[in-house]
């Protein structure tokens, strides 16, 4: 019977991979990954031989073709990331789309995600939270969305290349305001684990003196200005 899994993989250590995402990588006929070294890493340390499909930029649109003809033949599917929770900022939700579409089953494999986990370890509310993607690369454009995001109550998840760290904090310190708190999440459940806290400012000035590169989340402390103002209305 044909199915589209979109299964939850570590976002470091491998021991995060649940029981169920296991028995479906398993299962499948065909895996659908991001990249095919991070995922051939991956199999090899869970001993899964198995078929691969690249679904990426470059090949969104003959691997979508590809998958649903393979859903058409009665295939079941997995659909996985590079790390972590699959379609968050990562192709693939064409596919998804397309494949409801069609009428075929589609079910998710809940596991790890780092942009929760940095959610939960920053030490803001949890409560609302708004997920903002990564910022334009336009410069003119990136300090616009930063000056909306700052008018946010809710807190804010960014996300962003490994390389450009020291250019979004210039970013973020000039559209929030140098004082917002602020919280970075480096390299999640990995040994070299790092969680640093701050305003935006010293957060800023700690990356220029120490550089990190590596993957990271940058939590943002909401406005409480915007909450107090709306809970007068």
């Amino acid at each position: 019977m044909s199915k589209l899994w979109i299964v939850s993989v570590p976002i470091g250590d491998p021991r995060d991979i649940t029981l169920r995402a296991l028995d479906t990588l398993k299962s499948v006929d065909v895996i659908i990954c991001e990249d095919m070294k991070p995922a051939r890493r991956l199999l090899h340390e869970l001993k899964i031989e198995k078929e691969l499909l690249p679904l990426n930029e470059h090949t969104a649109k003959s691997a979508t073709h590809e998958a649903l003809e393979l859903l058409g033949e009665g295939k079941a599917l997995a659909l996985i990331s590079d790390a972590g929770t699959p379609l968050i900022a990562d192709p693939g939700s064409e596919l998804v789309a397309k494949a409801i579409e069609e009428g075929h089953d589609v079910s998710p494999i809940p596991g790890a995600s780092s942009l929760l986990a940095a959610l939960v370890v920053s030490g803001f509310t949890s409560a609302t939270f708004l997920f903002a993607g990564f910022l334009p690369r336009d410069k003119s454009e990136r300090k616009l969305r930063a000056r909306e995001l700052a008018t946010r109550k809710e807190t804010i998840l960014l996300l962003e290349a490994p390389y450009r760290l020291p250019m979004l904090l210039d970013d973020l310190v000039l559209g929030f305001g140098p004082k917002r708190e602020a919280c970075i999440a480096m390299d999640l459940t990995l040994p070299k684990e790092r969680v640093a806290r701050g305003t935006l400012l010293e957060l800023r000035d700690q990356f220029l003196e120490r550089p990190f590169k590596g993957e990271f989340v940058v939590v943002i402390r909401g406005n409480e200005s915007a909450q107090h103002v709306r809970s007068r209305r």
